[in-house]
């Protein structure tokens, strides 16, 4: 992992004593609201739809134990909902009341960053520094800005791997971080990197995605597209480079968001995102994007270049920990392969939660966060400590937030996989179900966020409740579930397998669903949105209307056929009668 320089440091504090001086002045009116707002967005501070809401930046998804362990603090000692606020708001909305209501608790996000709900923001400043011990902070997760720096949650581990994308990913976090012509943006910046010939980055859905290749020559670069993203129009990013030398890459970008900066709407923000510009002018574009980039070159001495020396200084950060170093035997694996023979719940485990590692002695994990009663990616304080625990004892300290919004642990020996499951099975982590129907995605929807239009949680909990059979879900198969409570896609309803998007009708909650999204990861295929199978259901309806696409894909698919492969044979016809049909049963029973 990387460790923050003294410099680094020194900033990260210096930024919070800034913020506590901020919020004083805000509290006893010497700054007015319209002056502290875009203070607090500048460090992840945002006010929601019951209470002030923080978004701690986790760059490329990598956490420390010592990390993990002041969010829990954080979680156990200052996210406290207050249970008259959210029942007279949940009343006043005809919203679920408090018996959902999750206390002291983390959420990870969609794109690894870590969210509180209800920290009250005369608190705020005792967070950011109390972050700050563990070099964490909120900057740039909101705003017009380059946000958060994603990752592939194996990269540096995976046997796919071209290289190791996180030196080149730290770098750029650097380099970014209060970029005066990065701040003040048209829209919010963000950009995706991976290092693997599979993509579990989604870099197609990003406004920049970044995929380490090498050329003929067997040459180290970067396959650039842009103009990528969800929201109200779906697009798939443009390939601007097939092939760029890794030096320039930092040139290459600063040459695409110049551009963008130029010519980005900044009279409609909801035609502001890049993706409208590089849909709009196409060819153009990459051309002047070209041309700025040759002018940073050859004009100004391609000022961000970067040096071997300096690819070597962040490098040493990511070199593997010297605990786990490959010196165990294969007797090790076939010991685990061995135990998972007397034990049917752990050898279905190690089929579900644990990949390959491209060292041999070792795995990684998955934690699964989805599980009953408990929305997808939180994670209570308590919780926290644990994975913090795990990760000492078996990941040599580091753990890290997926895109899926579970923990992954890396650096896992094969002889530890029992000892391993045994732990996460007492403490909750250990259903089988990564990329199962369960293992779904979802936004925190109108429980929270102001923006949402309906809830996507007790959507997420009636699937849940409904599909605890382990042998039923392996049956059905892999297949990626998305849930989001608005258009603006943050539970990226958009790639799903099946969508489910949250949508108001004349006050009420109401449901679209869509079919043959995909993120571009290996289990979906080239990247692309789902489309809508027919008018909205219910809420009530859902869970049905869900089953009735599954129960259709299971007649209709061939052998060992994915849902996905299934739905792109067969089309959407079917499905969309089949599901349709559960609207008709209601109206008729109704």
């Amino acid at each position: 992992m990387y460790r923050y320089t003294e410099f680094d440091k020194s900033f990260v504090k210096s930024r919070a004593a800034q913020f506590r001086d901020q919020l004083e002045r805000w509290q006893d009116g010497r700054l007015s609201e319209d002056a502290f707002r875009p203070l607090r967005l500048q460090n992840g501070w945002y006010v929601q739809r019951h209470a002030p809401m923080l978004r701690v930046a986790v760059p490329y998804g990598e956490l420390s134990s010592a990390q993990l362990r002041v969010l829990a603090r954080i979680a156990r000692d200052y996210d406290d909902p207050d249970p008259d606020v959210y029942r007279v708001a949940s009343a006043a909305q005809g919203k679920l009341g408090t018996e959902r209501l999750p206390t002291h608790c983390a959420h990870f996000t969609t794109r690894t960053n870590v969210q509180f709900n209800w920290i009250p923001l005369e608190k705020s400043a005792d967070v950011m520094d109390l972050l700050a011990t563990v070099d964490m902070h909120g900057i740039q997760t909101s705003g017009n800005c380059i946000r958060n720096i994603s990752c592939d949650e194996r990269a540096g581990v995976a046997p796919d791997e071209v290289a190791d994308p996180r030196p080149f990913a730290e770098i750029m976090r650097q380099w970014t971080t209060l970029h005066p012509e990065f701040a003040f943006l048209p829209r919010k910046f963000k950009i995706a990197i991976t290092g693997a010939s599979e993509d579990r980055a989604a870099t197609a859905w990003h406004d920049v995605g970044l995929q380490l290749v090498r050329n003929e020559t067997g040459e180290l670069g970067f396959r650039v597209s842009a103009g990528g993203g969800m929201g109200r129009t779906p697009v798939i990013a443009t390939l601007m480079r097939e092939f760029l030398p890794w030096q320039h890459i930092m040139n290459y970008i600063e040459a695409i968001v110049r551009v963008y900066n130029r010519y980005g709407r900044r009279d409609n923000k909801y035609k502001a995102r890049i993706k409208i510009l590089v849909k709009a002018e196409g060819q153009r574009y990459i051309d002047d994007v070209d041309e700025e980039f040759r002018q940073i070159v050859e004009h100004d001495g391609a000022p961000h270049l970067i040096t071997p020396a300096e690819l070597e200084r962040v490098r040493a950060s990511f070199v593997p920990p010297a605990l786990h170093a490959s010196h165990a035997s294969h007797a090790s694996v076939d010991e685990a392969e061995a135990n998972a023979n007397g034990h049917p719940l752990f050898a279905r485990w190690l089929q579900r939660n644990v990949a390959q590692h491209k060292d041999p002695a070792l795995r990684i994990v998955t934690l699964s966060f989805k599980r009953l009663l408990q929305s997808p990616g939180d994670a209570t304080a308590d919780q926290l400590d644990i994975v913090a625990d795990l990760a000492d004892r078996f990941s040599a300290g580091e753990a890290r937030v997926t895109h899926t919004q579970n923990v992954v642990l890396p650096w896992v020996r094969a002889s530890e996989l029992l000892a391993l499951w045994q732990a996460a099975r007492e403490a909750g982590f250990a259903s089988a179900n990564v990329q199962l129907l369960t293992d779904m995605i979802a936004c925190p929807g109108g429980d929270f966020c102001a923006l949402a239009n309906a809830r996507s949680l007790p959507v997420a909990q009636a699937i849940t409740e409904r599909y605890q059979d382990l042998d039923e879900l392996d049956d059905i198969g892999e297949i990626d579930l998305h849930i989001s409570g608005c258009i603006n896609s943050c539970g990226h309803h958009h790639s799903g397998h099946i969508g489910v998007l949250g949508v108001d009708k004349d006050g009420r909650e109401w449901y679209q669903i869509t079919l043959g999204g995909s993120d571009g990861s290996a289990t979906s295929g080239a990247p692309q949105p789902g489309k809508v199978i027919g008018p909205s259901f219910s809420a009530a309806e859902v869970p049905d209307a869900i089953e009735a696409i599954l129960t259709t894909y299971r007649d209709a698919r061939e052998h060992d056929e994915r849902f996905i492969d299934t739905v792109r044979r067969v089309g959407l016809t079917p499905f969309k009668t089949s599901a349709n049909a559960v609207r008709v049963n209601e109206e008729v029973s109704a």
